[in-house]
Formats: structure tokens, C-alpha cells, sequence
């Protein structure tokens, strides 16, 4: 089984390539669980929690890309369909959060998002996707961060002159679909953004598959507001409330 101090070594090693967030760090943690059998890759990805919920700084960072490598790398970890059904046999509770997958909390009316954006927008959807890209007029970098549409909103995301405040509005936004939202977590660039990650991982809308990866990489205080938060779904509920315990 992998122990604390092989969860250190590997650590150190990820946090040496550029700390946490990235697609290099991120592959990186996706080939060290490869690399292993299930049940070692569960034990390692409790340890590495357990240490950033200890307040390790280079756990700290590691963390994300660790539960990013679940979501975006899984097609290269041969066993990724196992690993949630051993760490249910393994009773690593906060590794089998990270697999939770169910409806978001709340559903969107995509009748109603596809009259918003037909209402505010009357260019090309291709016009629409190099403007959120490449314009310099910030109300208009705001106005098409407003809409619902994913790739548009992936484009607005790479813009140099989008700032953290707008993409807090975008996250936080109720209602909302939940494509976009899941594009602002796949963002290198700004789901590393603690206010960002809070703001998601608040949002009804969210999909908890999504949620549940987020949720370890909150503080405490985040933590104990999302476990009273009754208006989000209740795996992430639980799943804080057993972080907040030490599970």
C-alpha cells in the first residue's frame, strides 16, 4: 500500500514541476496513479488529501491537480472506472467522494437560456466566440461573459483582459446551465482562483460530479458554510461535513 511518506515523495515531486494547477502537473499526477494499482492509487490520493487538509503547502497545491487528473486525464488511468468502487472497499470515504456523479441540485430551463441569448445577441455564433476571444472593450467582454452558451463562454475564459471579478459573476451566476460552469472548472487559469472555486462549488446549478472535485480544495471555513448550505446538493454537503471531521 502506498504510505504517508511515499504520498511526500510523490508530492514533492509534482510540487517541484511548477506547484499546483497546470496541464503539466496535472498529466503528471495522472501518470503517478497509472502507474499504480488501485488500491495503492486510493491510499495515495487520501494521503495527499489528509496532508492538504493538515495544511502541508505543497499538498496544498498538488491537491488540484490531482482531482483534475480524475476529471480531465481519465482516459490514460486504465482502472479510473475502479478506483470509486475499491476506495468504497477500502473505506476511504474521501476518496470515494471524489467519484460522486448526480443531477445538479437545481435543473436549468434551457428553453428560457436559449431566448436569453437570441435576445442580447443577434451576431453569428462564430462572431460571437471571436469577440468573447478577442476584444479589448471590457462591457463587451462582460455583456458576452453573460451568456449561456459554453463556447462562447470558453472564449471569453482565454481573453488576457478578463478579471477574476467577471469570471466570480460568471461562476455564481443563478440560474444557469451547467455546460458553462463546467468550462470555468476546466480553466487552468482561473478554476485555481480560491473566489472562483467558491463561487462554483455554491452554485446550485453545479453538476456535483464537478462539485465533489472542488470541494477538498476548499478551507475550513468554506468547508463548515457548505455543510449548513442547504440550497446545494447533498453529496457536497456530506462530503465537507466528512472533510471537516477528518474523514
Amino acid at each position: 500500500m502506498a504510505s504517508r511518506e511515499d504520498a511526500k515523495a510523490v508530492v514533492r515531486r509534482l510540487h517541484a514541476l511548477g506547484g499546483g494547477g497546470g496541464e503539466i502537473v496535472r498529466k503528471a499526477a495522472a501518470r503517478e496513479i497509472a502507474r499504480m494499482d488501485p488500491l495503492d492509487a486510493n491510499e495515495l490520493i487520501h494521503h495527499v488529501i489528509q496532508l492538504a487538509r493538515g495544511g502541508w503547502e505543497p499538498a496544498t497545491c498538488v491537491l488540484s491537480s490531482f482531482v483534475a487528473a480524475l476529471g480531465r486525464e481519465s482516459a490514460s488511468i486504465p482502472y479510473a472506472d475502479s478506483l470509486r468502487r475499491m476506495a468504497e472497499v477500502q473505506s476511504l470515504e474521501s476518496v470515494a467522494d471524489l467519484f460522486q456523479t448526480a443531477p445538479a441540485h437545481k435543473e436549468f430551463d434551457e428553453g428560457a437560456a436559449a431566448r436569453a441569448d437570441a435576445k442580447a445577441f443577434t451576431q453569428s455564433l462564430g462572431h460571437s466566440k471571436q469577440q468573447a476571444r478577442l476584444t479589448r472593450d471590457p462591457d463587451v467582454l462582460a455583456r458576452l461573459s453573460a451568456v449561456s452558451n459554453p463556447a462562447v463562454i470558453r472564449n471569453a475564459l482565454l481573453n488576457p483582459r478578463l478579471t477574476e471579478e467577471i469570471v466570480v459573476r460568471m461562476a455564481a451566476r443563478r440560474p444557469a446551465r451547467p455546460e458553462p460552469l463546467v468550462e470555468i472548472w476546466k480553466s487552468t487559469r482561473w478554476s485555481v482562483r480560491h473566489a472562483v472555486r467558491r463561487a462554483l462549488v455554491f452554485n446550485p446549478y453545479l453538476p456535483p460530479e464537478v462539485g465533489v472535485k472542488i470541494v477538498p480544495l476548499l478551507n475550513g471555513n468554506d468547508l463548515a458554510e457548505l455543510a449548513a448550505d442547504a440550497s446545494v446538493h447533498a453529496s457536497l454537503r456530506e462530503q465537507a461535513a466528512r472533510l471537516l471531521k477528518g474523514g
